[in-house]
């Protein structure tokens, strides 16, 4: 009994959703705006963290460090789900229309 399957028929033309390469270059645009967003507000935090005197009742080492980064960064993606702060917006319809324009 030979039961070989054929790659090809499980990744047929016809089953491949068809996005053109405008949508995808489009799509790609906004996920990296939303990044690019994303990263600022986490620089804006750290900023923010260096105006505040260090010090107080628990003492700090690299492992509080490394927290507070990973917190920094999980807040800075949630701020910036949905509408965020806008910044990603603006990037994108600034940028949109070269991709939209390109042949």
């Amino acid at each position: 009994m030979d039961l070989q399957i054929d790659p090809r028929m499980l990744i047929s033309p016809q089953t491949q959703p068809t996005i053109d390469r405008k949508q995808r270059d489009l799509q790609s645009l906004r996920e990296s705006s939303r990044e690019f967003e994303a990263l600022f507000v986490m620089e804006m935090f750290k900023a923010m963290r260096k105006s505040v005197p260090s010090g107080g009742i628990f003492e700090e080492n690299i492992s509080t460090e490394i927290y507070r980064e990973m917190l920094d960064m999980e807040t800075a993606k949630a701020a910036t789900q949905g509408p965020g702060l806008g910044i990603a917006e603006a990037m994108y319809n600034q940028m949109a229309p070269l991709i939209e324009n390109k042949k």
